[in-house]
């Protein structure tokens, strides 16, 4: 009898570990971390709209002992506030004078806060988050959201809403998500067909609405009609090759396997010769030499870069400017600098490249045409009339209500016959939109 309980605990006991370990490897929160006065902190990424490096900001008189003063910000002047002397913690002097700021946005408003040193994006499981205690910081506790504990390191979570609205109403809270990675999808509606037997309308309807609620949790892929025609297909494909008892998704890595067909070609990579050209193909005739392009989701620079080469070649002589923005901070801090090996890039883009330490780089004239951005599109974009927009596999991964908000947006900034370029599986099925695409490349001129 012993011996039986033993053999149970340690089956409780090794259950219990790997549902710790699913939970643990589960990300649905993801930070900004920075140093103040030696200790760590973080500050939701949802609120970070961008960082940089200053030198300069103007003096306001009678402002606050921890206002830096306002800085110009491409245009908007943003109130600078140093969360060292907010906290009364000492300051690390720079030898050149430069700042770090976090640049947040807060509500309809932006702040800059200056900070010692800015280090890395961090996630983590926002289960693991806990309550703050006074003795993990030297700052008062009702500016701190929570503490957690990633891979030995203590960050202190500032709640930055506290901070600048000083409402508790206001206050940010960690953003929910499936705690252990999976997604158990409801039970299979009555009078579905069982196993072996051919699947009758209403089973297979109810197998994919399933589908849909499961891509929606384990991937953010939201059905909608920009996408309906694929995933009806790909459906289809599922389903003739499982059977009843295992077509729904039962995890994430079922969940990547029914999107893997849907990425658009040379995704993350350079756009390769044949997909250039039908990219090319489909630009249309301007009649302005100023060229304005907005690319959203632009990972790490490969399809900003790809676009910039194919369009000089395009609208020789033209003036291009490409604003091209992500979400991913690491990503697009690093791509404007990014560096290849001739062979790397494809024969359309060598001709714009230059040959330098560290092996080559795109030219002056291509790196003065793109503006690299981190920034969320569903805050404001204030953003010239545009020629082209290039959104490939973006609008799939938003909620229906702001697919609709963007495609709005879309036909909005556009100028008259402006180009909309989505991924190869994305369409618009409104008729203001004109097809102009061949597949792969999915292609819609706006008519007004």
């Amino acid at each position: 009898m012993a011996t039986n309980s033993m053999i149970k605990d340690l089956a409780q006991v090794n259950a219990e570990l790997q549902e710790q370990k699913e939970r643990v490897d589960t990300v649905d929160y993801k930070m900004i971390t920075f140093s103040l006065a030696g200790k760590d902190y973080g500050v939701d990424i949802m609120n970070v709209k961008e960082i940089a490096k200053a030198d300069k900001f103007t003096y306001v008189p009678n402002a606050a002992s921890f206002v830096k003063g306002v800085y110009n910000l491409r245009g908007d002047i943003i109130p600078i506030v140093d969360l060292r002397s907010f906290f009364h913690l000492p300051a690390d002097k720079k030898e050149d004078g430069q700042e770090n700021m976090l640049i947040l946005r807060i509500e309809d408003r932006v702040y800059g806060t200056i900070v010692d040193k800015i280090d890395k994006v961090v996630g983590i499981v926002s289960d693991t988050i806990q309550p703050p205690h006074p003795i993990f910081g030297d700052i008062n506790i009702k500016y701190i959201s929570g503490v957690v504990e990633k891979q030995g390191e203590l960050f202190v979570i500032l709640d930055v809403i506290r901070i600048f609205t000083q409402s508790e109403e206001d206050k940010a809270k960690p953003r929910g998500a499936i705690a252990d990675g999976s997604f158990v999808p409801p039970p299979a509606a009555a009078g579905e067909a069982p196993a072996g037997e051919q699947r009758s309308s209403a089973a297979s309807d109810s197998a994919l609405g399933f589908i849909k609620e499961s891509l929606a949790a384990l991937r953010r892929f939201n059905a909608s009609l920009i996408n309906e025609t694929w995933i009806n297909k790909r459906f289809a494909e599922w389903a003739a090759t499982h059977s009843d008892s295992d077509i729904q998704l039962k995890g994430a890595s079922d969940a990547d396997n029914f999107l893997a067909p849907f990425d658009s070609p040379c995704t993350g990579t350079f756009w390769d010769e044949e997909y250039a050209d039908m990219v090319r193909s489909a630009l249309p005739d301007l009649s302005s030499n100023n060229i304005q392009v907005w690319n959203i989701g632009c990972g790490k620079g490969y399809e900003t870069f790809s676009l910039a080469c194919i369009l000089k070649q395009r609208y020789p002589g033209g003036h291009i400017k490409i604003w091209a923005n992500d979400s991913d901070i690491m990503a697009i801090s690093q791509a404007p600098n990014m560096s290849f090996d001739l062979e790397e890039a494809p024969e359309y883009c060598r001709s714009f490249m230059v040959s330098g330490r560290n092996g080559h780089s795109f030219n002056q004239a291509i790196k003065d045409s793109i503006v690299f951005e981190y920034h969320d599109v569903l805050n404001d974009n204030p953003l010239p009339d545009l020629d082209i927009i290039l959104a490939r596999d973006i609008l799939s991964f938003f909620p229906v209500q702001d697919q609709d908000k963007l495609t709005a947006a879309f036909a909005e900034k556009l100028k008259s016959r402006g180009l909309v370029i989505l991924g190869r599986n994305e369409q618009f099925q409104d008729g203001e939109w004109q097809s102009v695409g061949v597949d792969p490349v999915s292609a819609y001129l706006h008519n007004e």
